[in-house]
């Protein structure tokens, strides 16, 4: 059986930092806690500091914001999205 994929979008630093708007992400369980998709995501990318920003981001799966990261499971097949606070006037 194939490990589940997601589809992860970068926006604003986060895309910044990867180099990156949108990234298919295998998940390294078929039952993944968003909680713990922050730091799985930062071991992709080493070195730019995603693991800051992920930090004071909000996240949406399937184009729904999420409240509580703890509430969540990914199982493969939906699309997060990294929603990056923003300034300006």
């Amino acid at each position: 059986m194939s490990q589940p994929e997601i589809t992860v979008l970068y926006f604003a630093a986060a895309s910044t930092a990867t180099r990156l708007t949108e990234q298919s992400v295998t998940l390294p369980a078929s039952q993944y806690p968003l909680s713990s998709l922050s730091s799985f995501l930062a071991s992709l990318h080493p070195g730019v500091g995603l693991d800051k920003i992920l930090q004071s981001s909000q996240w949406s799966v399937n184009a729904e914001m999420v409240d509580n990261v703890e509430e969540v499971t990914l199982k493969g097949g939906e699309e997060v999205a990294i929603i990056c606070p923003v300034s300006g006037g």
